[in-house]
Protein backbone atom coordinates (compact mmCIF):
# COMPACT_ATOMS: atom_id res chain seq x y z
CA UNK A 1 0.00 0.00 0.00
CA UNK A 2 1.20 3.57 -0.72
CA UNK A 3 1.67 6.05 1.99
CA UNK A 4 1.49 9.71 1.84
CA UNK A 5 4.26 11.84 4.07
CA UNK A 6 3.60 15.48 5.09
CA UNK A 7 6.40 17.73 5.78
CA UNK A 8 5.22 21.09 7.39
CA UNK A 9 8.95 22.79 8.10
CA UNK A 10 9.18 25.10 10.89
CA UNK A 11 10.50 27.55 8.24
CA UNK A 12 11.72 26.97 4.36
CA UNK A 13 11.75 29.30 1.57
CA UNK A 14 12.22 28.75 -2.01
CA UNK A 15 15.82 29.40 -1.71
CA UNK A 16 16.67 26.64 0.67
CA UNK A 17 13.59 24.32 -1.50
CA UNK A 18 15.91 24.40 -4.71
CA UNK A 19 19.03 24.29 -2.70
CA UNK A 20 17.76 20.71 -1.43
CA UNK A 21 16.73 19.61 -4.78
CA UNK A 22 20.33 20.61 -6.34
CA UNK A 23 21.50 18.42 -3.69
CA UNK A 24 19.68 15.66 -4.14
CA UNK A 25 20.24 15.64 -7.74
CA UNK A 26 23.79 15.68 -6.49
CA UNK A 27 23.40 12.66 -4.35
CA UNK A 28 21.91 10.59 -7.07
CA UNK A 29 18.48 10.89 -5.29
CA UNK A 30 16.73 13.74 -7.21
CA UNK A 31 13.80 10.81 -8.41
CA UNK A 32 14.23 8.23 -6.14
CA UNK A 33 13.00 5.09 -6.32
CA UNK A 34 9.38 4.58 -5.32
CA UNK A 35 8.45 8.13 -4.94
CA UNK A 36 5.21 8.39 -6.75
CA UNK A 37 4.28 11.79 -6.46
CA UNK A 38 5.39 15.17 -5.14
CA UNK A 39 4.40 18.51 -4.52
CA UNK A 40 5.64 21.61 -2.83
CA UNK A 41 3.32 24.09 -1.84
CA UNK A 42 3.32 27.03 0.41
CA UNK A 43 4.48 30.90 0.49
CA UNK A 44 7.34 33.12 1.55
CA UNK A 45 8.72 30.98 4.12
CA UNK A 46 6.26 28.76 5.09
CA UNK A 47 6.60 26.05 1.97
CA UNK A 48 5.34 22.62 2.94
CA UNK A 49 6.03 19.32 1.28
CA UNK A 50 3.66 16.00 -0.01
CA UNK A 51 4.99 12.97 -1.61
CA UNK A 52 3.93 9.57 -2.10
CA UNK A 53 6.04 6.73 -1.75
CA UNK A 54 5.16 3.06 -2.95
CA UNK A 55 6.48 1.37 0.22
CA UNK A 56 7.69 2.19 3.93
CA UNK A 57 11.10 0.76 2.66
CA UNK A 58 11.49 2.89 0.00
CA UNK A 59 10.79 6.15 1.77
CA UNK A 60 13.19 4.96 4.62
CA UNK A 61 15.92 4.54 1.67
CA UNK A 62 15.38 7.68 0.68
CA UNK A 63 15.12 9.60 4.39
CA UNK A 64 18.98 8.22 4.86
CA UNK A 65 19.46 10.67 2.03
CA UNK A 66 17.31 13.26 2.71
CA UNK A 67 17.83 14.41 6.46
CA UNK A 68 21.47 15.22 6.23
CA UNK A 69 20.65 17.04 3.03
CA UNK A 70 17.95 19.19 4.58
CA UNK A 71 20.24 19.44 7.75
CA UNK A 72 22.56 21.37 5.67
CA UNK A 73 20.52 23.51 3.82
CA UNK A 74 19.27 24.64 7.29
CA UNK A 75 15.99 23.44 6.97
CA UNK A 76 14.60 21.71 10.18
CA UNK A 77 11.58 19.45 8.64
CA UNK A 78 10.02 18.80 11.63
CA UNK A 79 8.37 15.51 12.67
CA UNK A 80 6.99 14.33 8.76
CA UNK A 81 3.76 13.04 9.00
CA UNK A 82 2.91 9.63 7.36
CA UNK A 83 -0.06 7.66 6.57
CA UNK A 84 -1.71 5.31 4.60
CA UNK A 85 -2.77 6.38 0.89
CA UNK A 86 -6.76 5.15 0.54
CA UNK A 87 -6.82 6.80 -3.37
CA UNK A 88 -5.48 9.03 -5.97
CA UNK A 89 -6.94 10.60 -8.21
CA UNK A 90 -4.83 12.09 -11.15
CA UNK A 91 -6.76 14.72 -13.46
CA UNK A 92 -6.50 14.88 -17.20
Amino acid sequence: MAIGVYFHPVSMNAQQYNDILRRLDAAGAGAPKGRLYHCCFGEGNELQVFDVFDTQANLDAFAQVLVPITAAANVDPGQPMVSPVQNIIVGT
